[in-house]
Protein backbone atom coordinates (compact mmCIF):
# COMPACT_ATOMS: atom_id res chain seq x y z
CA UNK A 1 0.00 0.00 0.00
CA UNK A 2 1.25 3.54 -0.96
CA UNK A 3 1.49 5.77 1.42
CA UNK A 4 0.30 8.98 0.05
CA UNK A 5 1.45 11.32 2.82
CA UNK A 6 5.24 9.63 2.26
CA UNK A 7 5.18 10.14 -1.25
CA UNK A 8 3.98 13.55 -1.07
CA UNK A 9 6.77 15.00 1.19
CA UNK A 10 9.20 12.86 -1.04
CA UNK A 11 7.98 15.33 -4.15
CA UNK A 12 8.10 18.25 -2.00
CA UNK A 13 11.65 18.00 -1.15
CA UNK A 14 12.09 17.49 -4.72
CA UNK A 15 10.91 20.38 -5.13
CA UNK A 16 12.80 22.75 -2.95
CA UNK A 17 10.04 23.03 0.03
CA UNK A 18 9.76 21.71 3.06
CA UNK A 19 7.95 18.62 3.19
CA UNK A 20 7.27 19.47 6.88
CA UNK A 21 4.61 22.22 5.35
CA UNK A 22 2.23 19.90 3.92
CA UNK A 23 -0.96 19.92 6.28
CA UNK A 24 -3.27 18.49 3.65
CA UNK A 25 -3.74 16.07 0.94
CA UNK A 26 -6.68 14.76 -1.09
CA UNK A 27 -7.43 12.81 -3.99
CA UNK A 28 -9.23 15.17 -6.82
CA UNK A 29 -11.95 12.90 -8.62
CA UNK A 30 -12.89 13.14 -12.31
CA UNK A 31 -9.95 11.27 -13.81
CA UNK A 32 -9.81 7.70 -15.31
CA UNK A 33 -5.89 7.27 -15.90
CA UNK A 34 -3.46 9.07 -13.33
CA UNK A 35 -3.82 9.61 -9.84
CA UNK A 36 -4.63 13.06 -8.45
CA UNK A 37 -3.94 14.86 -5.40
CA UNK A 38 -4.73 18.04 -3.96
CA UNK A 39 -1.70 19.24 -1.72
CA UNK A 40 -1.88 22.36 0.79
CA UNK A 41 0.73 23.43 2.89
CA UNK A 42 0.27 25.32 6.10
CA UNK A 43 0.22 28.73 4.59
CA UNK A 44 -2.50 28.29 2.41
CA UNK A 45 -0.56 27.45 -1.03
CA UNK A 46 -1.91 24.73 -2.93
CA UNK A 47 -0.15 21.98 -5.72
CA UNK A 48 -1.77 18.85 -7.61
CA UNK A 49 0.43 15.49 -7.68
CA UNK A 50 0.13 13.40 -10.72
CA UNK A 51 1.00 9.66 -10.11
CA UNK A 52 1.24 7.65 -13.59
CA UNK A 53 -0.12 3.86 -13.28
CA UNK A 54 2.09 1.05 -12.90
CA UNK A 55 3.74 0.52 -16.45
CA UNK A 56 1.58 -2.80 -16.30
CA UNK A 57 -1.61 -1.25 -16.34
CA UNK A 58 -3.88 -1.57 -19.36
CA UNK A 59 -4.46 1.45 -21.80
CA UNK A 60 -4.04 2.84 -25.35
CA UNK A 61 -0.57 3.08 -26.72
CA UNK A 62 -0.67 6.65 -26.73
CA UNK A 63 -1.02 6.75 -23.15
CA UNK A 64 2.19 5.61 -22.09
CA UNK A 65 4.43 9.09 -20.62
CA UNK A 66 1.76 10.79 -20.83
CA UNK A 67 3.05 13.73 -18.60
CA UNK A 68 6.07 14.07 -20.58
CA UNK A 69 3.29 15.56 -22.97
CA UNK A 70 1.52 17.39 -19.51
CA UNK A 71 4.80 19.08 -18.83
CA UNK A 72 5.31 20.48 -21.90
CA UNK A 73 1.83 22.12 -22.46
CA UNK A 74 1.78 23.79 -18.56
CA UNK A 75 5.62 25.37 -20.25
CA UNK A 76 4.12 26.45 -23.43
CA UNK A 77 0.96 27.60 -22.25
CA UNK A 78 2.91 29.47 -19.94
CA UNK A 79 4.85 30.85 -22.63
CA UNK A 80 1.53 31.58 -24.40
CA UNK A 81 0.33 33.62 -21.18
CA UNK A 82 -2.62 31.74 -20.97
CA UNK A 83 -4.04 30.41 -17.44
CA UNK A 84 -3.02 27.16 -16.84
CA UNK A 85 -1.17 24.94 -14.41
CA UNK A 86 2.26 25.65 -13.49
CA UNK A 87 5.20 23.42 -13.46
CA UNK A 88 6.84 22.94 -10.34
CA UNK A 89 8.99 19.48 -10.68
CA UNK A 90 8.85 16.55 -12.44
CA UNK A 91 10.40 12.96 -12.37
CA UNK A 92 9.88 9.61 -14.12
CA UNK A 93 6.88 8.47 -11.90
CA UNK A 94 5.18 11.57 -10.80
CA UNK A 95 4.58 15.74 -11.84
CA UNK A 96 3.74 18.19 -9.23
CA UNK A 97 1.83 21.35 -10.59
CA UNK A 98 0.65 24.75 -9.09
CA UNK A 99 -3.14 24.30 -8.47
CA UNK A 100 -5.68 26.97 -10.60
CA UNK A 101 -8.03 29.15 -9.17
CA UNK A 102 -11.86 28.06 -9.65
CA UNK A 103 -13.82 25.17 -10.12
CA UNK A 104 -15.00 23.10 -13.36
CA UNK A 105 -17.36 24.80 -15.69
CA UNK A 106 -20.58 23.48 -14.85
CA UNK A 107 -24.71 24.09 -15.35
CA UNK A 108 -24.29 27.36 -13.03
CA UNK A 109 -23.56 29.95 -15.18
CA UNK A 110 -25.99 32.24 -16.42
CA UNK A 111 -26.55 32.95 -20.13
CA UNK A 112 -24.59 35.67 -20.04
CA UNK A 113 -21.43 34.83 -17.80
CA UNK A 114 -21.45 31.33 -20.93
CA UNK A 115 -21.15 34.21 -23.56
CA UNK A 116 -18.50 35.74 -22.01
CA UNK A 117 -16.40 32.81 -20.74
CA UNK A 118 -16.47 31.37 -24.15
CA UNK A 119 -15.54 34.39 -25.61
CA UNK A 120 -12.36 34.70 -23.15
CA UNK A 121 -11.84 30.53 -23.93
CA UNK A 122 -11.77 31.65 -27.50
CA UNK A 123 -9.18 34.30 -27.09
CA UNK A 124 -7.20 32.23 -24.93
CA UNK A 125 -7.24 29.02 -27.32
CA UNK A 126 -6.02 31.48 -30.06
CA UNK A 127 -3.01 32.29 -27.82
CA UNK A 128 -2.12 28.50 -27.58
CA UNK A 129 -2.04 28.31 -31.26
CA UNK A 130 0.47 30.57 -31.55
CA UNK A 131 3.15 28.05 -29.74
CA UNK A 132 4.70 25.95 -32.17
CA UNK A 133 6.75 22.61 -31.88
CA UNK A 134 9.69 20.95 -33.26
CA UNK A 135 7.99 18.75 -35.21
CA UNK A 136 4.51 16.72 -35.44
CA UNK A 137 2.51 14.62 -32.78
CA UNK A 138 3.11 13.85 -29.13
CA UNK A 139 6.12 14.85 -27.79
CA UNK A 140 5.88 11.80 -24.76
CA UNK A 141 7.20 9.88 -27.76
CA UNK A 142 4.90 7.16 -26.63
CA UNK A 143 3.95 6.65 -30.65
CA UNK A 144 8.06 7.28 -31.72
CA UNK A 145 9.75 10.52 -32.60
CA UNK A 146 7.85 13.46 -33.55
CA UNK A 147 7.33 13.69 -37.52
CA UNK A 148 8.25 16.03 -40.14
CA UNK A 149 4.70 16.41 -41.36
CA UNK A 150 1.32 16.57 -39.68
CA UNK A 151 0.01 13.74 -42.76
CA UNK A 152 2.17 11.26 -40.89
CA UNK A 153 2.10 12.08 -37.16
CA UNK A 154 -1.50 11.79 -37.43
CA UNK A 155 -2.26 8.93 -39.38
CA UNK A 156 0.08 7.14 -36.99
CA UNK A 157 -1.89 8.57 -34.08
CA UNK A 158 -4.94 7.66 -35.77
CA UNK A 159 -3.52 3.94 -36.96
CA UNK A 160 -2.67 3.45 -33.27
CA UNK A 161 -6.32 3.75 -31.87
CA UNK A 162 -7.78 1.83 -34.49
CA UNK A 163 -4.92 -1.27 -33.53
CA UNK A 164 -6.26 -0.56 -29.78
CA UNK A 165 -9.43 -0.87 -30.84
CA UNK A 166 -9.08 -4.56 -32.29
CA UNK A 167 -6.13 -5.65 -29.28
CA UNK A 168 -8.90 -4.88 -26.70
CA UNK A 169 -11.90 -5.83 -29.19
CA UNK A 170 -13.33 -3.31 -28.39
CA UNK A 171 -17.09 -2.34 -29.78
CA UNK A 172 -17.26 -0.14 -32.19
CA UNK A 173 -20.42 0.69 -34.23
CA UNK A 174 -18.84 -0.38 -38.05
CA UNK A 175 -16.08 -2.60 -38.12
CA UNK A 176 -12.48 -1.81 -37.76
CA UNK A 177 -11.00 -2.10 -41.16
CA UNK A 178 -14.48 -0.10 -42.51
CA UNK A 179 -13.23 2.92 -40.26
CA UNK A 180 -10.01 3.02 -41.38
CA UNK A 181 -10.52 2.55 -45.54
CA UNK A 182 -13.14 5.50 -44.75
CA UNK A 183 -10.48 7.49 -42.69
CA UNK A 184 -8.13 7.26 -45.88
CA UNK A 185 -10.04 8.95 -48.11
CA UNK A 186 -9.63 11.91 -46.39
CA UNK A 187 -5.90 11.86 -45.19
CA UNK A 188 -5.02 13.98 -48.46
CA UNK A 189 -6.62 16.86 -46.45
CA UNK A 190 -3.91 16.63 -43.44
CA UNK A 191 -1.45 17.76 -46.30
CA UNK A 192 -2.82 21.19 -45.96
CA UNK A 193 -1.03 21.65 -42.09
CA UNK A 194 2.32 22.67 -42.16
CA UNK A 195 2.98 24.23 -38.86
CA UNK A 196 2.93 22.27 -35.71
CA UNK A 197 0.65 23.89 -33.13
CA UNK A 198 0.03 23.49 -29.57
CA UNK A 199 -3.45 21.43 -29.63
CA UNK A 200 -4.58 20.55 -26.33
CA UNK A 201 -6.70 18.53 -27.36
CA UNK A 202 -9.29 17.88 -24.18
CA UNK A 203 -10.50 21.39 -23.71
CA UNK A 204 -14.25 19.96 -22.45
CA UNK A 205 -15.85 21.71 -19.98
CA UNK A 206 -14.22 19.62 -16.88
CA UNK A 207 -10.59 20.90 -17.85
CA UNK A 208 -11.77 24.61 -17.81
CA UNK A 209 -12.11 26.17 -14.29
CA UNK A 210 -13.85 29.06 -13.73
CA UNK A 211 -13.02 31.86 -11.07
CA UNK A 212 -15.43 33.94 -9.08
CA UNK A 213 -12.77 35.24 -6.71
CA UNK A 214 -13.23 38.91 -8.35
CA UNK A 215 -16.74 38.89 -8.77
CA UNK A 216 -17.28 37.99 -12.33
CA UNK A 217 -16.43 34.83 -13.86
CA UNK A 218 -13.49 34.38 -15.01
CA UNK A 219 -11.18 31.31 -16.61
CA UNK A 220 -9.01 30.20 -13.91
CA UNK A 221 -7.26 27.85 -15.84
CA UNK A 222 -6.76 25.39 -18.68
CA UNK A 223 -6.20 21.97 -16.43
CA UNK A 224 -5.14 18.23 -17.61
CA UNK A 225 -2.80 19.00 -20.51
CA UNK A 226 -2.05 15.58 -20.78
CA UNK A 227 -3.60 14.93 -23.79
CA UNK A 228 -1.57 17.30 -25.98
CA UNK A 229 0.73 17.27 -29.11
CA UNK A 230 1.34 19.61 -31.96
CA UNK A 231 -0.55 19.52 -35.08
CA UNK A 232 -3.58 21.25 -36.57
CA UNK A 233 -4.92 23.64 -34.20
CA UNK A 234 -8.70 22.81 -35.42
CA UNK A 235 -7.73 19.42 -33.64
CA UNK A 236 -9.16 21.73 -30.37
CA UNK A 237 -12.14 22.53 -32.05
CA UNK A 238 -13.56 18.80 -31.45
CA UNK A 239 -13.13 18.18 -27.70
CA UNK A 240 -14.37 22.01 -27.23
CA UNK A 241 -17.55 21.00 -29.17
CA UNK A 242 -17.76 18.08 -27.29
CA UNK A 243 -20.25 15.85 -29.28
CA UNK A 244 -21.49 18.90 -30.97
CA UNK A 245 -20.79 21.40 -33.49
CA UNK A 246 -18.52 24.20 -33.56
CA UNK A 247 -19.64 26.53 -35.90
CA UNK A 248 -22.53 26.32 -33.42
CA UNK A 249 -20.87 28.32 -31.05
CA UNK A 250 -20.68 32.25 -32.36
CA UNK A 251 -19.27 33.94 -28.77
CA UNK A 252 -15.85 31.38 -29.02
CA UNK A 253 -15.64 31.92 -32.53
CA UNK A 254 -15.80 35.35 -32.51
CA UNK A 255 -13.09 35.73 -29.42
CA UNK A 256 -10.68 33.02 -31.44
CA UNK A 257 -10.75 35.27 -34.87
CA UNK A 258 -10.36 38.56 -32.51
CA UNK A 259 -7.13 36.89 -30.99
CA UNK A 260 -5.71 35.98 -34.69
CA UNK A 261 -6.92 32.51 -34.87
CA UNK A 262 -7.60 31.22 -38.52
CA UNK A 263 -11.31 29.71 -38.17
CA UNK A 264 -12.43 28.64 -41.61
CA UNK A 265 -14.35 25.42 -42.69
CA UNK A 266 -13.66 25.01 -46.31
CA UNK A 267 -14.08 21.05 -47.87
CA UNK A 268 -10.31 20.11 -46.16
CA UNK A 269 -10.80 21.95 -43.29
CA UNK A 270 -14.22 19.97 -42.95
CA UNK A 271 -12.55 16.72 -43.70
CA UNK A 272 -10.03 17.47 -41.10
CA UNK A 273 -12.26 18.12 -38.43
CA UNK A 274 -14.48 14.94 -39.15
CA UNK A 275 -10.89 12.97 -39.16
CA UNK A 276 -10.55 14.59 -35.65
CA UNK A 277 -13.43 13.78 -33.99
CA UNK A 278 -13.38 10.21 -35.52
CA UNK A 279 -10.02 9.53 -33.92
CA UNK A 280 -11.08 10.94 -30.49
CA UNK A 281 -14.53 9.16 -30.34
CA UNK A 282 -12.87 5.77 -31.29
CA UNK A 283 -10.45 6.90 -28.44
CA UNK A 284 -13.65 7.78 -26.15
CA UNK A 285 -14.86 4.23 -27.61
CA UNK A 286 -12.30 1.93 -27.40
CA UNK A 287 -10.60 3.33 -23.58
CA UNK A 288 -13.76 1.84 -22.29
CA UNK A 289 -11.89 -1.71 -22.11
CA UNK A 290 -8.79 -1.32 -20.34
CA UNK A 291 -10.45 1.42 -18.12
CA UNK A 292 -13.03 -1.38 -16.77
CA UNK A 293 -15.65 1.02 -16.85
CA UNK A 294 -19.41 0.25 -15.82
CA UNK A 295 -22.47 -0.78 -17.79
CA UNK A 296 -23.57 3.12 -17.07
CA UNK A 297 -20.63 4.30 -18.67
CA UNK A 298 -20.19 1.81 -21.31
CA UNK A 299 -24.29 2.36 -22.19
CA UNK A 300 -23.74 6.24 -22.43
CA UNK A 301 -20.71 5.87 -24.37
CA UNK A 302 -22.39 3.67 -27.21
CA UNK A 303 -25.47 5.90 -27.16
CA UNK A 304 -23.57 9.46 -27.35
CA UNK A 305 -20.58 8.63 -28.60
CA UNK A 306 -21.02 6.14 -31.05
CA UNK A 307 -23.53 7.74 -33.45
CA UNK A 308 -21.05 10.89 -33.39
CA UNK A 309 -18.40 8.88 -34.52
CA UNK A 310 -20.84 7.38 -37.21
CA UNK A 311 -21.42 10.56 -38.53
CA UNK A 312 -18.21 11.99 -38.65
CA UNK A 313 -16.97 9.00 -40.81
CA UNK A 314 -20.31 9.86 -42.72
CA UNK A 315 -19.19 13.07 -43.57
CA UNK A 316 -15.82 12.03 -44.44
CA UNK A 317 -17.69 10.05 -46.94
CA UNK A 318 -20.12 12.91 -48.58
CA UNK A 319 -17.10 15.34 -48.65
CA UNK A 320 -14.93 13.28 -50.13
CA UNK A 321 -17.36 12.13 -53.31
CA UNK A 322 -17.73 16.35 -53.52
CA UNK A 323 -14.44 16.56 -53.52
Amino acid sequence: MVDSWERARHVLEAAGLDPGHLAHLAPLTGGTYNTVEELRLTDGTRYVLKIPPAAATPGLRHERRLLVSEAEFYRSAAHAEVPAPRLVTMGDDFLLMTACPGTPWDGSLTGTEQTALRSELGRQTARLHRVTGPGFGYPSGALGPLAPDWRTAFTTMFDAVLDDARRYRAWLPRPVDTVARTARSAYGALDEVTVPCLVHFDLWRGNIMVDRSAGDARIGGLIDGERMFWGDPLADFVSLALLGDIEQDEAFLAGYREAGGQAGFDVPARLRLALYRAYLYLIMLTETIPREVGEEQERWVRDRVAPELVAALDEIEALSVSR
